[in-house]
């Protein structure tokens, strides 16, 4: 769900970037009916998400999620950790951020024929509603677990989930610069 967050850490290569952001998509073994090196990107993605589940930060940062919705905490912190990314994006990457992200879409663009048919509608949506930018706001954070929490097949507390981060914003922050950190260190060797 951290798509922003796997774009970063896929580095300068195109195929890596687009296989990261598409990667939630994407189920069974690889590369299936991908292309090499989205395939690759694909893989990148799983790794990292691997990463995170064992990394001490990310665990600290489940576990500030409330009993209520420890269930989700792993999504809320994922969600969580694209807003602090997209919060302070000048302070964490060199490029502006609207190059950045203008820069994802169009390259998801590009190679969206080779992507599954499943997966077009949610990159479209993605690029048109620009929601990289729409996760450094709270409001914006607030609208993907609404969203989420919609789309769920049982019933669940993603709604609102914006308030756990509210709760304790500084210590989330500080996880996810450590996370952020050690997964960049990870990322650079996995490539």
């Amino acid at each position: 769900m951290n798509f922003l967050a796997h774009a970063l850490l896929a580095g300068d290569d195109p195929a890596l970037v687009v296989g990261g952001v598409v990667g939630d998509w994407i189920k069974g073994p690889l590369p299936g009916r991908l292309p090499p090196d989205l395939a690759r990107g694909v893989a990148l993605h799983r790794a990292i998400d691997s990463h995170a589940e064992t990394h001490p930060a990310f665990r600290r940062s489940r576990a500030r999620v409330s009993t209520a919705r420890r269930r989700y905490a792993g999504v809320l912190v994922d969600i969580f950790y694209d807003h602090l990314l997209a919060a302070d994006w000048e302070a964490l990457h060199h490029l502006p951020f609207a190059e950045f992200r203008l820069g994802v879409y169009r390259e998801i663009s590009a190679r969206s024929t080779e992507l599954p048919e499943h997966a077009h509608f949610g990159l479209e949506l993605m690029a048109t509603q620009d929601w990289f930018h729409s996760y450094a706001r709270i409001d914006g954070i607030a609208d993907v677990l609404a969203r989420m929490s919609r789309r769920a097949r049982r019933p669940n507390p993603l709604a609102g989930g914006e308030a756990e981060l509210l709760a304790d914003v500084e210590g989330f922050r500080a996880d996810f610069l450590q996370w952020l950190t050690d997964a960049r260190r990870f990322a650079d060797a996995w490539r």
